[in-house]
């Protein structure tokens, strides 16, 4: 399996609700050096809906400013609606929302 193959399979795992960083999806997959490779990755996403790259934010909470399905606005929004708590200053509260990667039931 290649590298965007392992980190796929790794994003289609993060339950609706949660989020991940970019550096947890690439430890997931095996290789912590891989965070800019999950950011290319995601950019290329062969499904989107299918593999919910919405749901994967930087190491400080806050949105893609290249979101590659409608921007951070569209990223955002796609998170609020499936309970994502936001801060003030408009990053993810990770304290509610960052999953772990242990399978939820």
């Amino acid at each position: 399996m290649g590298a965007f193959e392992q980190i796929y399979a790794v994003v289609r795992r993060i339950p609706q609700g949660k989020v991940v960083t970019y550096g947890m999806v690439a430890r997931m997959a095996g290789n912590p050096r891989w965070a800019r490779a999950v950011g290319y990755a995601l950019h290329q996403n062969p499904e989107p809906g299918v593999i919910p790259c919405h749901r994967v934010v930087n190491r400080f909470g806050q949105m893609a400013p290249a979101f590659a399905f409608g921007g951070p606005d569209r990223q955002r929004a796609l998170l609020e609606a499936e309970g994502v708590v936001f801060r003030a200053d408009g990053s993810v509260d990770f304290e509610q929302c960052l999953w772990n990667g242990e399978e939820t039931a």
